[in-house]
């Protein structure tokens, strides 16, 4: 088996990575092409909605592997190995976050505005500072999770990446106290979903509520962090079933695996509707006008509704109704189609709720070219980012590598 990852790429053809390195750099070109030009706010807005995804998605499927460690489940050892690669993503989320201090002046609409008391809270300085720290601490943790966790995955007498060769000699010949490694994980795995939950409600706060200075929910951080879950699961589906389907990598899933899984993200799809029926209820029920406007403008008139209806059917009427049958959890196609169905009615309902911000008195649906070009940019980006992370530690392509508890 050994042999068989030193001869074989990490994540496949070398093609795979030149294709989504030439995305990811043709739609940054085409973004800064854009946000140049005379429309900038929906460049900058179309920024946002992208990096708010996938660093959710990265996020959301670390959890699934710390989660799993935490409570010391030994179904998903393989999948827990491919979760944690979402963490290559945390250095180019970082380096975007950063990036939107350029486009503060087109983002953050409330700048100049009378927030009735909120400037204290709501500057651009203050918003960025507490953001970057709790984004450093949450990928810190997720990081001090990672180096514990390789220590069981690599083998540490083949290969000469980079990365391999940095942590051997941080590990030096000592192979050390397993018991105390996995007691440093079962830590880190912790801190990781407590920072995990505050961080992802003050980004939920300050990246999308905020944009609409006036409104607000007290809900609305718990429903992000519940929808990074979520969606980190399906990217994780996604990634591990076409793992799987490759005749190239020694990668493989049983259908009791994959049912298990698909169980999981059902469930989630069920809590993320049951947060966003519990939020709409209580805005709906006490019908005071600072919390309704932002429900009527998203669902009741043109064209916003017709996208409203999407990613309820999309994100919940869909998964609700298709993973009822067993059948379709266990096969890897059938979960690939349904799972990026579902990313991509999270970034309708990202741009949804951000865009009737930025974009007033439009008639007609603002989806077009630019929007899916800047888009493939960031996917070819987190592609890239995972494939490097395989390219880095090819072993862990092996269904039977290392032990999670």
């Amino acid at each position: 088996m050994t042999s068989a990852l030193a001869e074989t790429p990490a994540t496949g053809k070398k093609p795979l990575m030149l294709i989504f390195t030439a995305l990811g750099i043709f739609g940054i070109a085409y973004f800064v092409f854009l946000a140049s030009g005379s429309d900038p706010e929906k460049a900058w807005l179309v920024y946002l909605v992208n990096f708010l995804l996938f660093t959710l998605i990265s996020l959301g499927a670390v959890l699934f592997s710390t989660l799993m460690h935490f409570t010391k489940a030994k179904w998903c050892r393989s999948m827990s190995g491919v979760a944690e690669s979402f963490s290559a993503f945390f250095p180019v989320s970082l380096i975007l976050f950063i990036g939107l201090l350029l486009g503060k002046d087109y983002l953050f609409t409330w700048v100049g505005e009378d927030l009735h008391g909120k400037e204290v809270w709501l500057n651009v300085p203050f918003l960025f500072t507490r953001d970057l720290i709790g984004f450093v601490i949450l990928y810190a943790l997720g990081f001090g999770y990672l180096y514990h966790s390789l220590r069981f995955r690599l083998d540490r007498s083949n290969g000469h990446s980079f990365l391999k060769r940095a942590l051997n000699r941080l590990w030096g010949e000592d192979p050390g106290d397993m018991d105390k490694i996995k007691q440093r994980m079962t830590y880190f795995a912790g801190w990781y979903m407590f920072a995990f939950a505050l961080v992802l409600s003050l980004v939920g706060f300050d990246l999308v509520m905020s944009m609409d200075a006036h409104w607000y929910s007290t809900l609305f951080g718990a429903y992000t962090f519940i929808k990074a879950i979520f969606s980190g699961f399906g990217a994780l589906i996604i990634v591990s079933a076409l793992l799987h389907l490759s005749s190239s990598r020694p990668f493989e899933q049983t259908s009791k695996q994959f049912r298990d899984l698909a169980t999981l993200f059902f469930g989630f799809s069920i809590v993320w509707g049951d947060f966003f029926y519990a939020q709409f209820l209580v805005i709906w029920y006490g019908n005071i006008p600072e919390e309704t406007t932002y429900i009527i403008e998203r669902t009741m008139t043109q064209p916003w509704s017709y996208l409203a209806w999407a990613v309820f059917i999309i994100c919940f009427i869909m998964p609700f109704i298709i993973l009822l049958n067993r059948k379709v959890k266990e096969t890897p196609q059938l979960m690939i189609i349904v799972c990026s169905l579902v990313i991509l009615g999270f970034w309708l309902e990202h741009f949804l709720l951000l865009a009737p911000n930025y974009l007033h008195h439009v008639e007609t649906m603002p989806i077009g070219i630019n929007e899916v070009i800047i888009s493939l940019g960031f996917l070819g980006l987190f592609a890239v980012s995972i494939i490097a992370y395989f390219k880095q530690f090819p072993e862990l392509l092996d269904s039977e590598a290392g032990e999670v508890v």
